[in-house]
């Protein structure tokens, strides 16, 4: 079997686990609990089968050897292998701490890259590899940086949840920002499941560039009235989850989840993730650059991003090791970090050009 057949069922199974964990975390039923692990563990098997199939097909076309022939070269490749890292460092969460609920906020960020894979029309095929990256350092600079990523991800994820647990009053600021996110963040997913509905055969098998249609369907429709739903309809599931949100840390308080477990997590994700991204994205990305184009920085916009992120993350660090903070500041911090990942990662190569725009192939 071809690893696109693997890669396939694992995007099934994900979106599948991702609610049922859902459902577990409203239901509290430890059935659905062990069916949505089990499913997620059968999902992670297939894509590192899927994995492991692309890289031997690309070597076996490019007859450049392992090392070089790293599915790691298009956007595609690199949202399926940050999802591969997310699902990885979640079972390892799962099972060191013996609690299923975080599954409930790690999966949707999983299957929101996955969906964006879909939404997006976005090259699936192998293709020969560009001059700049036919070099050893692809393997260490790109995979060091997905997996500081995949830790970054789950920062986000349990930052945020640090904030529902510990922000009481619907008028703390903590609170206005908790619920302001996750609105955005449910908002997006739903924006993009609707793209789905509307042009998944319209763009079935076209190169589109995904400026060109990505929500589409509302918030970036031909009609103003659409439009106007759309961000109507964002600020009203805001307002509802600011309304309830007292419910929603009932619910995760429920599973004997506690504030210092989820503000170790935030701190363990970083401390770990920092570092790799440092010396993978960071470091070994200048020297790999001054081979490619002569420089070791040229302010290229990926590498702008790549810094501010490095601050951010950098001044989660600081605040938390020299200046003692703890709770609700640094998981905003944490929060706002990923942010800037994303922007990183996707905003960068589809709205900004650069000597990286290769990266949105």
């Amino acid at each position: 079997m071809k690893s696109s057949f693997f890669f396939g069922f694992a995007t099934i199974t994900y979106f599948v686990a991702m609610m049922l964990y859902i459902s577990y975390l409203a239901f509290r039923k430890s059935g659905i609990g062990m069916v949505a692990t089990t499913i997620t563990i059968v999902g992670f098997v297939s894509q590192s089968l899927a994995l492991l199939l692309r890289w031997a097909e690309f070597a076996e076309l490019g007859q450049m050897g392992w090392l070089r022939a790293v599915p790691l070269t298009n956007l595609y490749e690199s949202l399926v292998f940050f999802v591969w890292c997310l699902i990885a460092v979640y079972l390892i969460i799962e099972f060191k701490y013996k609690n299923k609920s975080f599954g409930a906020f790690i999966t949707p960020v999983a299957a929101l890259a996955l969906a964006f894979i879909d939404l997006s029309g976005m090259s699936k095929n192998i293709q020969p590899l560009v001059p700049a990256l036919q070099s050893n350092w692809l393997l260490a600079h790109v995979m060091m940086s997905f997996i500081a990523y995949a830790l970054f991800a789950v920062s986000f994820s349990t930052g945020l949840m640090y904030l529902i647990v510990r922000s009481e009053e619907k008028n703390e600021a903590s609170y206005i920002f908790w619920t302001v996110t996750l609105g955005i963040f449910v908002a997006t997913l739903a924006a993009m499941g609707l793209d789905f509905l509307t042009f998944k055969v319209a763009f079935m098998g076209k190169q589109e560039l995904i400026k060109s249609y990505l929500f589409k369907a509302s918030f970036r429709s031909e009609s103003s009235a659409v439009v106007a739903f759309s961000y109507a309809a964002t600020a009203g599931l805001t307002f509802v989850i600011w309304r309830f949100g007292g419910l929603l840390r009932k619910i995760i308080t429920s599973f004997n989840i506690s504030s210092e477990m989820l503000d170790d997590l935030t701190y363990k994700s970083i401390a770990i993730g920092f570092p790799i991204f440092t010396l993978g994205g960071l470091i070994f990305g200048a020297i790999w650059a001054d081979q490619a184009w002569g420089k070791y920085w040229t302010w290229d916009p990926k590498e702008t991003w790549s810094l501010i992120t490095w601050f951010m993350y950098a001044f989660f660090l600081h605040s938390r090791l020299m200046r003692g903070w703890k709770g609700r500041k640094v998981a905003a911090v944490a929060v706002l970090g990923f942010i800037a990942v994303i922007f990183t990662y996707l905003g960068v190569n589809l709205l900004l050009s650069g000597l990286h725009s290769y990266g949105g192939q």
